[in-house]
């Protein structure tokens, strides 16, 4: 299919969701990213409503489709790693969910953090490790890593792919997966259901080049914003 040029319709979450889909294609965009939950929010998607009932969806796609607009992803960005098992919880079943929907609607993608553990099981607050040494960063980088990390997306990215839907992460510094080199060994551990939403305004953080890791990264991008860009 041709790439297109969408909008995440978080940016107008102030508009109901017919105003926002008006808005999307007056700009001349052809897809838009709707929030379904965690910190983009859910005001554009009744997630529930549209899991149980085939004709809300029917017209949920309908009121996308009439105005030339596909839907190019969900999002619902959370913190699925978090020590506070409740706020890790809601976040899992909010991925579930948007899983589920994506599948339901026919759309290619659900995009997510990848959420932080915490440095260790007693520790109460995620802790981003960004160095080896003194060790024991390496030892909260092994208990991150093997212990939540990978068991944790290595479930998930099960549950997309018998969806037949991708996980598209987005890199982000403060998270476990924040730039190619951690997005691809989690990749390499979870399954090919897993890849990116490649966001460049993250990576320049990171003094990334992004023409650079987009060249690495490959068939693992699946969605991407176009952020701090131009049209060319």
């Amino acid at each position: 299919s041709p790439m297109r040029i969408g909008v995440f319709t978080a940016l107008f979450q102030k508009l109901p969701f017919e105003a926002a889909l008006d808005k999307a294609a007056s700009a001349g965009v052809t897809a838009v990213e709707i929030g379904s939950g965690g910190y983009p929010g859910s005001q554009h998607c009744p997630v529930d409503e549209l899991l149980e009932s085939a004709e809300r969806r029917n017209q949920y796609l309908k009121a996308i489709h009439s105005r030339g607009l596909i839907l190019s992803a969900l999002s619902c960005h959370y913190e699925p790693l978090h020590p506070d098992k409740a706020i890790a919880r809601e976040s899992d079943e909010v991925f579930r969910k948007s899983v589920r929907l994506a599948q339901l609607l026919a759309v290619p993608a659900v995009n997510v953090l990848s959420g932080l553990p915490a440095g260790s099981p007693t520790d109460t607050m995620p802790n981003w490790a960004t160095c080896p040494w003194p060790s024991h960063f390496t030892e909260m980088l092994d208990y991150q890593w093997n212990q939540v990390g990978i068991p944790y997306w290595r479930t998930a990215s099960k549950f997309a792919q018998e969806h037949g839907v991708k996980i598209g992460v987005e890199m982000h510094p403060g998270m476990l997966i924040y730039n190619v080199e951690t997005l691809l060994r989690m990749r390499e551990a979870a399954g090919e259901a897993l890849g990116c939403n490649f966001d460049p305004s993250h990576l320049f953080w990171n003094g990334v080049d992004p023409v650079a890791a987009i060249r690495k990264l490959g068939q693992a991008i699946f969605h991407v914003h176009g952020k701090d860009v131009y049209v060319d």
